[in-house]
């Protein structure tokens, strides 16, 4: 009987640190998230001020169309490096969330 109370603190323990270093990944995730959005909205907030000022001096209807094209095209070209990012870090995420559950499965399945 104590024998099996040692073993079932002992996977109490291990799940416990497990689950504890899984925290510490999912917080360096979450902080590589919010600096990847808060440079993609600087970034964002800097090109749309800089195509303003740019459509405020345009001399003509062609200038105007050819500054909103390359912006349209920049800033979609940006919103997707953007996406691939953060779908990269969620990944990272659910990745490090699943992982002491499958070693543990793992040991149960034996």
């Amino acid at each position: 009987m104590y024998t099996q109370f040692e073993e079932f603190q002992k996977i109490g323990k291990t799940n416990f640190d497990a689950a504890v270093a899984n925290l510490g990944n999912t917080a360096k995730n979450i902080q590589v998230l919010a600096t990847e959005t808060t440079d993609y909205s600087k970034k964002a907030f800097q090109d749309s001020t800089d195509v303003v000022e740019k459509l405020a001096t345009a001399k003509s209807l062609d200038k105007v169309f050819e500054i909103q094209t390359a912006y349209s095209k920049s800033a979609y070209e940006n919103f997707v490096a953007y996406s691939t990012k953060v779908g990269e870090v969620f990944s990272a995420i659910a990745k490090d969330t699943v992982k002491p559950f499958e070693a543990a499965v793992a040991k149960a399945s034996k």
